[in-house]
């Protein structure tokens, strides 16, 4: 959506309470199909921006109608609205006239797009559904079990063939709807065992020791220490061979060096051969 078409339009529920830009909304008269025509045509042949607002305007109650259905997933009402605005703004940016059908019937694909991104992103701190087939799923299924507790294996294959999806992933779907997001590290109260629950109290890292983190960094220093040093303990041209075919951004070839150096490309493999076991020997001995 362009920014001057954007900042034309309303993009926040900013008129004072919930309650009043529902009231607002309410009293937005209807347009009639030839003043649709009309504002349609006059933003896309004209880039009239007052007309997309009148159009988003008259439309923004029926904004309201689709997200209230959305209005079960726990997240907040308005902001679901005002995603659906979104999805209606950029409806009314691509909504051509000459289609034949009203905007609104063009636009519900749009807005129910944004809100479907946004209950996605901010159902569950954990994404639930990444891919479209997870998603079509993640709505599926949740409509699914507002009348059902845990799907039957009939009812599962049903939905997997309807959707194109295995099985498995019904199920797995399923699984992550009824998980339930966990803070990491819950606070100890001393008369319940709840807190040790927490993810804190049984997941570790086996490199979080600071000793152990010590050691591999100092580990670590002590190889580029040795590393160094036998690279400079490498006469110009061996360092030279070395450096274009393993340390350049663009690696020469054998053929390459060899026409550097005036010699076989056989030669500089076997020069690039025994720098290589000096940098080995080198290392292992400082072991």
């Amino acid at each position: 959506m362009s920014n001057a078409l954007a900042s034309a339009l309303p993009t926040n529920l900013s008129v004072g309470t919930f309650d009043a830009y529902l009231n607002v909304v309410g009293q937005m008269p209807l347009l009639s199909r030839e003043r649709e025509q009309e504002l349609a045509l006059a933003y896309a042949r004209d880039g009239d921006l007052d007309a997309a607002r009148e159009l988003v305007m008259s439309n923004l109650r029926f904004v309201v109608h689709v997200a209230r259905s959305y209005s079960g997933y726990g997240l907040p009402l308005p902001d679901i609205i005002q995603e659906g605005n979104v999805g209606l703004m950029k409806a009314v940016k691509r909504f051509d006239p000459a289609i034949g059908v009203r905007l609104v019937s063009f636009a519900v694909h749009w807005i129910r797009a944004e809100i479907h991104e946004y209950v996605i992103k901010n159902w569950r701190i954990v994404k639930v559904a990444t891919t479209k087939a997870q998603r079509k799923l993640f709505f599926n299924l949740r409509k699914s079990k507002s009348n059902l507790a845990w799907l039957s294996e009939d009812e599962a294959s049903s939905m997997a063939k309807d959707l194109g999806v295995d099985i498995k992933t019904v199920y797995e779907m399923e699984k992550r709807m009824d998980g339930k997001d966990m803070a990491f590290d819950l606070p100890h109260d001393e008369t319940t065992d709840d807190s040790y629950n927490a993810p804190v109290s049984y997941l570790e890292q086996s490199d979080a020791d600071p000793a152990t983190l010590l050691e591999n960094a100092e580990w670590d220093g002590r190889e580029k220490r040795q590393l160094t040093q036998a690279l400079a303990n490498l006469d110009e041209r061996s360092l030279d061979i070395l450096n274009s075919r393993w340390l350049a951004d663009e690696k020469a070839t054998l053929h390459d060096l060899a026409a550097r150096y005036n010699v076989s490309a056989e030669r500089i493999r076997q020069l690039e051969k025994n720098a290589m076991k000096k940098l080995k020997e080198a290392m292992v001995l400082e072991a």
